[in-house]
């Protein structure tokens, strides 16, 4: 996997010899017949707990391990920004506050580790005054394969296209500062607790 991925830094960095933006968005949740969220603790299967960590949090931290040199460099050209920006796509199901039901411990539990290996990669850019913005963005319920089986309670105009969903996502991005490293955004820019 990080063959992979320092296969593609390194196609990028010949190529444009920056990256100014890195947005990861990869999610499970279930897959038919092998994998579904867990209502109770009894549920919890350990295989299906570490698949769920290594797409949901190990995955996306690896890519911007490998993409940080190049982030480095990155302008954020056209914006406020002045530097680049990692943004990963979270829910509000990671936070840790907001955790009122309960249930689906491995889909809750690897995107809270996402959200702190960002808030960890945040500090460590702010340490070292390198200008990457490092940021958790949650998305709403997006109309997508991850959330078709869980979607009959949710209004209409909460279920977003993904069309839709990346509008509201660039939005965000775009209007990002400096001082907005290391937190936790909702897709309408309100900040949620961790």
């Amino acid at each position: 996997m990080e063959d992979t991925m320092a296969a593609v830094a390194k196609e990028i960095s010949n190529k444009y010899g920056r990256l100014d933006m890195l947005v990861s968005s990869s999610g499970v949740l279930h897959i038919p017949d092998q994998m579904e969220p867990e209502p109770k603790l009894a549920n919890v299967d350990p295989k299906n707990l570490m698949f769920a960590y290594r797409v949901n949090a190990v995955g996306p931290i690896l890519v911007a391990k490998h993409m940080m040199p190049l982030l480095k460099k990155g302008l954020g050209e056209g914006t406020e920004r002045g530097g680049a920006v990692v943004a990963n796509i979270t829910c509000k199901m990671a936070s840790l506050r907001d955790n009122l039901l309960g249930g689906w411990y491995s889909y809750r539990a690897s995107k809270a580790s996402l959200n702190q290996f960002t808030k960890t990669l945040a500090v460590e850019c702010q340490r070292r005054k390198e200008n990457v913005i490092c940021v958790v963005i949650h998305p709403g319920v997006v109309d997508t394969e991850l959330s078709k089986p869980y979607q009959r309670d949710i209004p209409p105009e909460k279920l977003f296209t993904p069309e839709t969903s990346a509008e509201k996502l660039v939005e965000i991005l775009d209007s990002l500062k400096p001082e907005d490293s290391g937190k936790f955004f909702s897709y309408t820019r309100q900040e949620i607790p961790w």
